[in-house]
């Protein structure tokens, strides 16, 4: 056996040759559509905390998926073990957001397409998926959602809060109420008329208001 026998292989020979031009062309459109993903991530964020290392995910997924694509489209064999091996990989990251699943599969679309090779898809389903999401974030928001927290003396000072409160919110739902020998705790879900918050001090000045507590609320979380 000689010296080029050794490294003289049936797996070695049966790969497909690849272009490296296109190689580097699928990746820095990949990285630039990851770019402007990472863009409209960062714009339209609207949960509790902003995490950079999830936006940076954004930008590898979508070099990652376009390589292994690649890689997957230029030879059968290694498409069928490339299945297989992604199959015991399992993610342990929770999800924190409903919205970060809508950005992590087009990241993981967008390497997909361009992999195959479909570049114009991959451009013009980014931009118009860009754009619906800025324009649904963007939209104007009419009335804020509140929790209101309460805290009264008694049933007459929470007959004067409530009236003032009725006055001044377009929309008001009682959740709690706790009644106890210290006072009385109501918990309610309102909506403003407008940005103003200043009725919360005009129910504070009630006499025996012990405590007023106004919370922004969006259904999922309080911040």
């Amino acid at each position: 056996m000689s010296f080029n026998d050794i490294f003289k292989s049936s797996f070695l020979e049966s790969v497909t040759e690849f272009s490296v031009m296109d190689t580097f062309l699928g990746l820095a459109v990949a990285f630039l559509l990851g770019l402007f993903i990472f863009v409209i991530y960062k714009k339209t964020f609207t949960g509790v905390m902003y995490s950079d290392s999830f936006a940076l995910t954004l930008v590898g997924l979508s070099l990652v998926t376009t390589l292994v694509i690649m890689a997957v489209t230029s030879n059968v064999v290694l498409s069928l073990g490339m299945v297989g091996a992604l199959s015991i990989v399992r993610f342990r990251t929770a999800i924190k957001e409903p919205m970060e699943i809508v950005f992590l599969f087009w990241a993981l679309a967008t390497g997909i397409v361009i992999g195959a090779g479909m570049i114009p898809l991959a451009i013009i389903g980014s931009a118009i998926i860009g754009v619906i999401l800025l324009l649904f974030a963007n939209r104007k928001i009419h009335s804020s959602p509140y929790i209101l927290v309460l805290n009264f003396r008694d049933e007459k000072t929470e007959g004067a809060a409530l009236d003032i409160l009725q006055q001044s919110v377009a929309h008001c739902i009682v959740k709690s109420k706790t009644v106890n020998r210290a006072g009385i705790e109501l918990t309610a879900e309102i909506r403003t008329k407008d940005a103003s918050t200043s009725f919360i001090n005009r129910i504070y000045d009630v006499p025996g208001v012990e405590n007023a507590t106004l919370v922004s609320y969006n259904g999922e979380y309080m911040s």
